[in-house]
């Protein structure tokens, strides 16, 4: 009791309770785990399953006729790496918003040299590739010169993480 003969609650566990709610959500930042964040690793999940499952299970080899099930996607063809590397660079895109972890603070800097050192690695790797070796790698020899359209897609997307540094 108080001195206005109030009781008075104990703040021990609500200070407890404060300090576990602030480990997933940050005053001035917002939310760690936002639905927006979900929404892209879904989308970077979901493109990602979409081309190994073009390449394992639907994709026949080139001058064979489609035969792969399912008949929509093996009617596809190459549309298949489109749809799966699209889907996983608007993951990516979307990641860069400041409500989510890649597009704020360290992750706008972490997200960025990832995406220019994996567009780097894949345009290097083909072109190391490129001979020979080339139908042993699986995707690259799907894509051929494509390619270099999906390194340097990873390095412009590392250019919209670079809009968002501070």
């Amino acid at each position: 009791m108080d001195a206005f003969g109030v009781a008075c609650v104990e703040e021990y566990p609500v200070a407890k309770l404060k300090a576990r709610q602030q480990s997933f959500v940050d005053p001035d930042r917002g939310p760690l785990l936002s639905a927006r964040f979900v929404v892209c690793l879904v989308l970077m999940l979901v493109g990602i399953a979409w081309i190994v499952f073009y390449y394992t299970a639907v994709r026949v080899p080139p001058g064979e006729p489609a035969t792969g099930s399912p008949k929509f996607m093996a009617d596809m063809g190459d549309w298949n790496y489109a749809i799966g590397f699209g889907l996983f660079f608007l993951g990516l895109l979307l990641s860069a918003h400041p409500s989510t972890p890649l597009g704020r603070g360290r992750g706008v800097v972490v997200g960025m040299l990832s995406c220019f050192l994996l567009g780097l690695a894949w345009i290097c790797t083909f072109y190391v590739v490129s001979g020979d070796q080339l139908p042993h790698v699986p995707v690259f020899n799907d894509l051929g010169q494509w390619n270099l359209v999906v390194g340097i897609a990873f390095m412009a997307v590392g250019f919209s993480f670079a809009t968002r540094w501070e």
